[in-house]
């Protein structure tokens, strides 16, 4: 079976090789001796949260005083 590499570096993945993997969203894509090697992965909610929050620069701290201010500002209001 062939996938044809497109103009944006996206390829189109046959559905006879995919079926056996329905639901599935995202995949690792590494590098073996010459091959594509794509290996399934479920991400969970949480896990993907962590990492945006991580690529933004976000730490728990930065979060736990938004928390402790939403809070404060919270009980101002009621």
């Amino acid at each position: 079976m062939l996938a044809k590499l497109t103009a944006k570096n996206q390829l189109t993945l046959p559905k006879a090789v995919l079926s056996p993997f329905r639901g599935t969203e995202y995949f690792d894509v590494t590098e073996d001796n010459g091959r594509i090697v794509l290996t399934p992965v479920r991400l969970n909610r949480a896990d993907a949260v962590r990492a945006k929050l991580a690529d933004l620069g976000i730490t728990e701290s930065d979060v736990a005083e938004a928390v402790t201010w939403s809070r404060k500002r919270a009980r101002k209001a009621g």
